[in-house]
């Protein structure tokens, strides 16, 4: 049987965290999903509880407090999470954010598409381990 993935997404939108969790169950992949929604949260987990390792994290730039870039940050510098891909998964599309995440460590960055069937195919390819690009966006 195969091993459930273990997807964290740290989003402060709860309509967001929604149509996320819908789109992972359309994937038809075996998961976890675990949410969180604001960073503090988020890094709080990571770095408490050491046996969680996620296989993905997803990570909105634009949060209150302390933004994705700041998190991508410190993820990054947990060591057992290093190899972990963080997949910036957020509204913006501009390019210094892309260039940003990318030298931070990122391994994609999504801009969030306007349909869950949309985003279904992106984590489906994105979990069936297939090439693409580091950076996709997509118009509302």
């Amino acid at each position: 049987m195969a091993k459930n993935l273990i997807c964290l997404l740290v989003d402060d939108d709860e309509d967001d965290r929604e149509i996320f969790e819908i789109a992972l169950k359309d994937t038809g992949a075996p998961f976890d999903y675990l949410a969180e929604s604001n960073a503090e949260d988020a890094l709080q987990k990571l770095k408490n509880e050491e046996t969680f390792i996620p296989d993905f994290i997803f990570l909105d730039l634009n949060m209150p407090i302390m933004n994705g870039k700041q998190c991508l940050r410190e993820i990054k510098e947990i060591p057992r999470l290093r190899a972990v891909p963080v997949i910036i998964y957020t509204t913006s599309s501009y390019i210094k954010d892309i260039e940003e995440t990318k030298q931070l460590g990122a391994s994609h960055f999504f801009t969030k598409p306007s349909s869950t069937g949309a985003l279904t195919k992106i984590l489906s390819a994105l979990f069936q381990n297939e090439t693409l690009p580091f950076s996709l966006s997509h118009g509302n």
